[in-house]
């Protein structure tokens, strides 16, 4: 794992396999594609973006479309997107990736540890994610996976990776354990936090994992839709671990999660960007996602509303 969050792996990737004047196609749905934009556009990329509206999926068809008329050494996409509690179709994009030749990176950072993330069979060249979310970990590392097709773009590249601290040519050296070259210190604590989580996710068996995350995704929608609450995603899309639900027209969205924090000790998240106001994020994640978490909630949400 890199020594930082989530956004540190995600950097990571970028400017390891990105030069200046690459071309770069980014689907963005969301913050977190925005964020990957953003990256690659400062490390000098040329940066095309397909964007969607937040709370859909990207489109396939779209996507099609834009490989077919344009060549890309990489493409970058969010499996579940953080902002807005959508799961892209990430395994036909990867295949549409892979015929057109690109490389393909993808976020992981929600997903990894609450539904299925295929590496392999999704054609998948780099991929990152966090400790914080359905690791159930404390912040601070990000697992990150390459293919033999990125490794060797990384180990050929042209240029210095423009980032000393993430430069994986170094690192590697300091990961492998051969003849180990020091690179900076890392966060020891952080490694037997990730072992012991990842052996209670071992003990409890991932197939088990994914169908806890499921059930309480619907018993808290059920429970929503009876409140009559809606939510922001159409169901195919949805993820369990990240619920965006609609703040309805007459309810002050400050005032209502402070009085979710004040009272049940319970906090969810605002909507970002254009969905700021207008959702809640209900995250249900790793550990925590337990049906007595569930029931407080919508305890909590049944006491605010009426």
């Amino acid at each position: 794992p890199v020594s930082g969050t989530g956004s540190a792996g995600m950097e990571a990737c970028l400017v390891n396999l990105l030069e200046k004047e690459d071309k770069v196609l980014t689907l963005v749905n969301g913050i977190f594609g925005q964020r990957m934009a953003d990256i690659s556009q400062r490390i000098g990329a040329r940066v095309d973006t397909l964007e969607f509206e937040w709370g859909t999926p990207v489109n396939l068809d779209a996507v099609r479309k834009k490989l077919s008329d344009n060549k890309y050494k990489l493409v970058a996409a969010v499996h579940a997107e953080t902002s807005t509690g959508v799961r892209n179709p990430v395994p036909e994009i990867g295949k549409l990736v892979r015929e057109s030749g690109a490389l393909f990176l993808v976020d992981a950072v929600t997903s990894l540890g609450g539904i299925p993330v295929n590496v392999d069979d999704w054609n998948i060249d780099a991929l990152y994610s966090g400790t914080q979310k359905c690791l159930s970990c404390p912040p601070g590392l990000s697992p990150v996976t390459f293919s033999e097709r990125a490794l060797n773009v990384i180990l050929n590249r042209v240029t210095k990776v423009p980032n000393w601290y993430l430069d994986l040519s170094m690192i590697i050296k300091y990961w492998e354990g051969k003849k180990r070259v020091y690179h900076h210190t890392a966060p020891v604590n952080m490694l037997y936090a990730l072992y012991q989580a990842l052996m209670l996710i071992f003990d409890e068996g991932l197939a088990n994992v994914f169908e806890r995350h499921r059930k309480v995704h619907e018993m808290l929608v059920n429970g929503l839709n009876r409140l009559g609450l809606e939510m922001l995603v159409d169901k195919p899309y949805r993820l369990p671990m990240l619920n965006a639900v609609k703040i309805p027209e007459k309810v002050d969205d400050e005032w209502f999660r402070g009085e979710l924090r004040n009272r049940y000790k319970i906090e969810i998240g605002g909507g970002l960007g254009p969905l700021n106001g207008k959702i809640w994020r209900i995250g249900l994640m790793g550990y925590t996602a337990r049906e007595e978490n569930v029931e407080k909630l919508l305890t909590a949400f049944n006491d605010l509303l009426n």
